[in-house]
């Protein structure tokens, strides 16, 4: 076969084994898409087909095959990130400043500060710190993993539970899209290279007067040409961020960031996130399940994804309980907010393609931050759920005067 025809065939198999398996089996209440299409990845990648099947995983993922695959995930997740800073809306944070930074903050330390001791642990054993990593460089990174949060993702599962557009919902948006600027800012001083801190500082710089500029320019634009404006200035906001010693995809947030939602169609904004989830960022999964391979054995991998997934989960509660009683709420609201803000998905799996990219974290760190990611996404819903319901019972059985 011809290296286009093996290159379709692995598009068709990306696309279509993950439909599949979430149609037939109906995982939709445990393990939504997104899920199945990151377990997907993982499955065809050297850590399950290439080890089960060496020659098939080599015709099915050559060079030309994976170069291909490679050019699409990065120009999928750059939109994505994109769209996730472009919806980010600072002002209505800003109108109840004093809650939302409570919550917030206390949400992304207490998660933080047990991901980072869980961290400090494994340095204690080789083969989980990159090659390229300070201690503290690892410490940091693995924390902000377990402090993550994927707004995109949250905004699907509120939907589906029906709390979206609620008061409750939007203030969990809130709480997230702070602390979505918090953990950025936090990748963007890891990657920080002291020696090319000149020109990072540059770039911010150059960034932030290019931005002034863009502002101005887009708004005088009809809506449609503002798209094309936006697509022109992302990629060169990411070239930028990645040429200067950050990473890519701190350009796309950024880019998408000093841009107002408002400014665009919000039927259309959720039809480009939409589309980019069914389209793209299938390829994007398969390009991170191609990495996804472990030097030891699984045993440790899992375990150590436990570990963080406890981290994780329990500082997500414990911060969510802390808030709560700073701020009046009820045990069953801060358990729903909790559980909303431990889903990792997308953006932690992002986050971690980062660090790897990096060398800052082992291809055994990554698995394990991989599985945590998908550990944690799972049980969002099934837990949201039980929890809400509880919720609506007790409103129920309250006499009616």
């Amino acid at each position: 076969m011809t290296g286009t025809e093996v290159f379709l065939l692995a598009m068709a198999l990306v696309l279509g084994a993950p439909y599949l398996l979430w149609r037939l089996g109906r995982t939709e209440s445990i393990a939504p898409l997104v899920v199945i299409q990151i377990l997907s990845g993982v499955a065809l990648g050297p850590g399950v087909l290439g080890a089960w099947q060496p020659e098939v995983f080599a015709l099915m993922f050559g060079p030309r095959v994976i170069q291909s695959i490679d050019g699409m995930a990065i120009w999928a997740v750059t939109l994505f990130v994109w769209i996730a800073g472009l919806e980010l809306d600072l002002r209505q944070v800003w109108h109840a400043k004093q809650e939302n930074f409570t919550a917030a903050a206390l949400l992304l330390i207490v998660p933080l500060a047990f991901g980072s001791l869980a961290a400090a642990g494994l340095l204690q054993w080789s083969g989980w710190k990159g090659d390229a990593a300070e201690d503290w460089q690892f410490v940091l990174g693995i924390g902000m993993s377990c402090a993550v949060t994927a707004l995109p993702i949250l905004m699907l599962f509120m939907q589906k539970l029906g709390i979206l557009r609620t008061p409750l919902g939007q203030r969990v948006l809130r709480y997230s899209s702070l602390d979505d600027i918090a953990i950025w800012a936090v990748l963007a001083l890891i990657l920080m290279e002291w020696n090319r801190l000149g020109l990072q500082l540059l770039f911010l710089l150059a960034f932030a007067v290019a931005s002034f500029f863009m502002r101005r320019l887009i708004v005088r634009v009809p809506e449609g040409d503002r798209w094309y404006l936006a697509l022109i200035w992302l990629p060169l906001c990411a070239f930028g961020a990645d040429a200067s010693g950050l990473h890519f995809m701190v350009g796309a947030f950024l880019a998408g960031v000093v841009l107002d939602a408002a400014w665009f169609n919000e039927a259309r904004v959720d039809a480009v996130r939409e589309n980019i989830l069914l389209i793209l960022m299938p390829v994007f999964f398969l390009s991170t399940g191609l990495r996804t391979h472990w030097q030891s054995d699984s045993l440790a991998v899992i375990v150590v994804a436990v570990v963080l997934l406890l981290a994780a989960i329990s500082g997500k509660l414990i911060g969510a309980r802390m808030a709560g009683r700073l701020l009046g709420w009820q045990p069953s609201e801060a358990s729903v907010i909790g559980w909303l803000l431990q889903s990792k998905a997308l953006i932690m799996i992002i986050f971690a393609n980062v660090l790897a990219d990096r060398q800052l974290i082992s291809s055994n760190t990554f698995a394990s931050l991989l599985f945590m990611a998908v550990g944690s996404t799972m049980l969002t819903m099934p837990c949201v759920s039980a929890i809400l319901r509880g919720r609506r019972a007790a409103a129920q059985s309250i006499p009616h005067r």
